[in-house]
């Protein structure tokens, strides 16, 4: 089974062909260009390089949330349309997720943190051990200090992981923690993770249509809550 798989939902952006759980090839930028500059021109050169056509892929796989509503939006918009183009199923994989296969080979607590702005983050906490891993909270929206305090029930290690890693890392509350930052090159979400789920998806069933798949945001965009408070204190 060859799986397409692209991450968009925070700085970072990826893509990647995988093939029963092999990864034929993955291109990563995080640099300040958009991703929909980079989205595209990424997909046709890992295909290219991977020697693998488009007509090949037999799932579409998209971090789907949380993370960026801009860049969750582009995401799932990209993986829509060549999977509809192609008439082949989706995977929406859940960004917190993909990003603690990062740390598989490690037998840690893995925090998953993305900046949620406004004194919040989002955030799932997975148990790792001997590369088996087994999720402890759904995705949710907290602030840091809950989070802190919910961590304190956690065994250890405790390894932070994701684009809010070092916020998280930088609070005193987690720094009593005794926290580990995960190292640069495993902190950030990759397509990667994104297909390794979508490969467990695609055992389980849980493949969806191109029509189907929806993006995942938590909480509603800013500009809904601005809305919401005038609406409140006219």
């Amino acid at each position: 089974m060859k799986i397409l798989a692209i991450d968009s939902s925070a700085g970072p952006a990826s893509v990647c062909v995988w093939e029963d759980g092999k990864l034929l090839g993955e291109c990563y930028t995080n640099v300040r260009l958009t991703h929909s500059q980079t989205l595209m021109p990424m997909l046709e050169g890992v295909l290219s390089f991977a020697r693998v056509p488009l007509s090949d892929i037999d799932v579409f796989a998209v971090s789907a949330g949380p993370g960026s509503f801009t860049g969750v939006r582009i995401g799932v918009a990209s993986i829509k349309g060549v999977a509809f183009a192609q008439g082949k199923p989706c995977a929406g994989v859940s960004t917190l997720e993909a990003m603690a296969q990062n740390l598989r080979l490690l037998d840690c607590t893995a925090c998953c943190v993305m900046d949620a702005r406004c004194g919040q983050v989002y955030n799932a906490v997975f148990r790792i051990e001997n590369g088996a891993l087994s999720r402890l909270t759904p995705d949710r929206a907290l602030s840091i200090e809950a989070l802190a305090q919910e961590c304190q029930g956690y065994p250890g290690p405790l390894v932070l992981v994701g684009d809010g890693a070092a916020l998280c890392a930088r609070s005193p509350l987690f720094e009593a923690l005794s926290a580990r930052l995960a190292p640069e090159p495993l902190r950030f979400q990759r397509a990667s993770g994104v297909a390794a789920c979508a490969g467990r998806m695609a055992e389980a069933g849980a493949l969806v249509s191109a029509k189907d798949l929806l993006p995942v945001y938590l909480r509603p965009p800013q500009a809904q809550r601005a809305l919401a408070r005038k609406k409140d204190n006219p």
